[in-house]
This record gives structure tokens, C-alpha cells and sequence, in this order.
């Protein structure tokens, strides 16, 4: 039997295994987007982008997608960084830092990372969407060297970072976890399984 091939549309590694991880126990091989496709975020919303990137790898592959568009949204600064957390600064480094300057002493830390998670058809038609949120803290510091966001983001379910998090824990704790569970009926549909 041939299994389903279902394509990961991201060029990023640590993504496509995360997703990877989460979509193991089911029945089909999971691909990564080809390494020449680069789709330019140009949505408005989380939603908007994970279809951009959902489309343009259905098309080029003819298989089913998944994608996901996600962000950091810190209470004390409206929300922001947002949809533009990938493009906040130039380097990971810089991103930490101008995050942590523009919360200053602010006791006020509340934050939450949210995704957006599609699966298209293999035409890059939208078969369904589901979001997921992880609620936390910023640090006033990052927990490890080296790190995105992630090195400072609090989840106090867990009692250490989103970075820390191993692949059981971003499963259940973890905002794309949570919009992968959502979205995993209709990949079953679409991959002809019913769930009793």
C-alpha cells in the first residue's frame, strides 16, 4: 500500500520536524516543501500567510499541504510583534534584544504564541484551518544562549521555556500542537480515514 504523501510547505527544518512529530502515528509519509520554493509572507493575518505557503506547495507538488503561520503576541505591547515576529529583526539575536527593550520594566509580561495551521488539497484548495494557542510570560532574560523567542518564553504549564519544550510537551502544551489536534480530523477525511 502506498502511503499518502502530505507536503510540509516551510523551509524550516526545526518546523517540519516539529509538524513532522506530531503527524507520526498517522498513516502517511510526510514530505518537506521543495528547497527552491521561498513564499514571501504577504498576508494580513496568520491565516492569510499559511494559505499562501499551503497553495504555492500544492501546486508544485500535487499533494496534499499543511502549513502553519505563527507569532509571539506580548499583552504589554498590543500585541506585537505579531504576524511580523519572523521579520522583527534581522537576526535572532536582535529580535531578543529589541523585544526585551521595547518591554523594559514593564511587570506586565503576559504573552501567548499562536498559529494558524491549513491543510490545502492538491490543487491548493483550503480544506480546513485550525488555530492553537500557548499562554505564557516574557522573561527578562532568555533561558539558553543562542535562542529565538522561544528562549524566552515562560510556560508556566510546563515549568520551562518554549524552546525547552520535547516533542510530547509541544504536542500537548505547544500552539501548533494544539492546531494540529484540531486540524487531524479533516487530514483523516482526506486521506480517506474515518475516526469511529
Amino acid at each position: 500500500m502506498t502511503l499518502p504523501i502530505i507536503t510540509i510547505a516551510s523551509g524550516n527544518p526545526k518546523k517540519v520536524a516539529e509538524i513532522e512529530a506530531m503527524l507520526g502515528p498517522l498513516p502517511i509519509k510526510v514530505e518537506k516543501q521543495p528547497s527552491h520554493l521561498n513564499v514571501e509572507e504577504t498576508g494580513s493575518s496568520y491565516l492569510e500567510n499559511a494559505l499562501l505557503k499551503a497553495k504555492a506547495a500544492a501546486k508544485i507538488t500535487n499533494t496534499l499541504t499543511i502549513a502553519d503561520d505563527s507569532g509571539l503576541e506580548v499583552d504589554a505591547l498590543d500585541g506585537a510583534p505579531g504576524i511580523y515576529s519572523a521579520r522583527f529583526a534581522e537576526s535572532n539575536e536582535a529580535k531578543i534584544k529589541k523585544l526585551l527593550n521595547d518591554i523594559g520594566d514593564n511587570p506586565y509580561r503576559s504573552a501567548r504564541l499562536y498559529s494558524v495551521m491549513v491543510l490545502c488539497d492538491q490543487e491548493g484548495n483550503e480544506i480546513n484551518h485550525a488555530s492553537g494557542i500557548c499562554w505564557g510570560e516574557i522573561l527578562r532574560a532568555p533561558a539558553y544562549p543562542n535562542g529565538e523567542f522561544e528562549s524566552l518564553f515562560w510556560v508556566r504549564e510546563t515549568n520551562c521555556t518554549y524552546g525547552e519544550l520535547n516533542n510530547s510537551q509541544l504536542s500537548k502544551h505547544g500552539s501548533r500542537g494544539k492546531a494540529a489536534r484540531e486540524l487531524a480530523p479533516f487530514l483523516l477525511k482526506a486521506i480517506g480515514i474515518k475516526r469511529n
